[in-house]
């Protein structure tokens, strides 16, 4: 059988819920726009970017207003970061139906015992499990058919979201299998960046978290500029000066997670930018990557308030880029279809 020929496209979503932060802009968004503008590795890719709202909904039933909110909230701040409408399709995942359609597919491929493993739904579920959503349980299924509606190749992801992805080929590998095709690709994770994972300011071995009670352990991306500057100069750090090399931040979980945050913004890596400040101390430092934050972070939340005072230039390109996704989603849908035996 002759290996099939799939379109080199990248998809990749966040959940509409509420609060972006410097992580969720360095981690994902920021790496989003450079794959629009750039490409990988010097090849070009179609790029399909989500607001999977569905997914919003597996842990808790949010307030309806509030989740409406958030969703025109994220893609202010996709498009107020560098995703451009006409460039990327842009939409949030409730408009397409196919991924929901394609998800009980899936849920019929995937094995319990491939969820039971899933680190978050053991992380999300903790002791409460009887308790949790079934839409908790299954939500790695909606994660690969949202993936694997559009034939993505190339997925951006963090550190934390790569066993989705494996499942992700799990299930696509399954079903090429069981009936005997070669239609769905086997999608490769892209986990690159100098600060693919930002780290709280309170404390450096957790994640910057919208969920952390203290306000000051994270920058959102609505902050001012001042108050972007204020939460850096007080971000905890140690007392020594700044390492010649990175294997000197080894175990300084704070000052590696400014270092990196400072390539990140730079567009430097973290050999390049520890080559910049090597032997700084902090008082030298923070002040540096303060003004650094604030210039290219203000703008950005300048641009979400605008944004977020037109709602109805919000919904209209959602509904334009849900349009474009359905050229591409109902065909393999209906593919997927004809494969399986459904009638359409």
């Amino acid at each position: 059988m002759t290996a099939a020929k799939f379109t080199p496209r990248v998809f990749s979503g966040i959940q509409p819920s509420g609060g972006l932060t410097l992580g969720n802009y360095l981690g994902a968004i920021k790496r989003f726009v450079d794959v629009q503008n750039d490409g990988l590795k010097g090849q070009r890719f179609e790029t399909i970017y989500c607001m999977v709202d569905m997914h919003a909904i597996t842990a808790t039933l949010p307030d309806p207003a509030t989740l409406q909110k958030n969703t025109r909230e994220l893609c202010a701040g996709f498009i107020a970061s560098g995703i451009d409408p006409e460039k990327s399709i842009l939409f949030n995942q409730s408009r397409v139906p196919e991924h929901a359609q394609l998800a009980w597919i899936f849920n019929c491929v995937a094995r319990m015992g491939w969820m039971q493993r899933m680190t978050q739904w053991k992380d999300k579920a903790g002791k409460n499990a009887e308790n949790a959503s079934l839409g908790l349980f299954a939500y790695p299924a909606l994660m690969a058919a949202d993936i694997l509606i559009y034939h993505a190749t190339h997925v951006p992801v963090g550190e934390d979201q790569k066993q989705h992805i494996e499942l992700t080929r799990d299930i696509a590998a399954k079903f090429n299998h069981d009936y005997g095709v070669d239609f769905f690709p086997m999608t490769e994770p892209v986990i690159e960046g100098a600060a693919t994972r930002v780290m709280s300011f309170r404390d450096g071995t957790k994640k910057m978290s919208k969920s952390d009670p203290s306000d000051a352990s994270r920058i959102n991306m609505t902050d001012d500029a001042d108050t972007i500057a204020k939460k850096i100069r007080k971000a905890k750090t140690d007392p020594e000066p700044l390492p010649e090399t990175l294997e000197g931040l080894k175990d300084r979980p704070e000052a590696r997670n400014l270092v990196n945050i400072y390539a990140a913004l730079s567009d430097k890596t973290a050999e390049e930018a520890m080559a910049e400040v090597a032997g700084q101390q902090f008082g030298q430092f923070k002040p540096m990557l303060a003004d650094l934050a604030a210039a290219k972070l203000a703008p950005i939340s300048s641009e979400m308030a605008r944004l977020m005072q037109e709602p109805g230039e919000i919904d209209a390109i959602l509904a334009r880029g849900a349009e474009r996704a359905r050229e591409i989603t109902a065909p393999i849908l209906d593919e997927t279809y004809r494969i399986v035996g459904l009638v359409r």
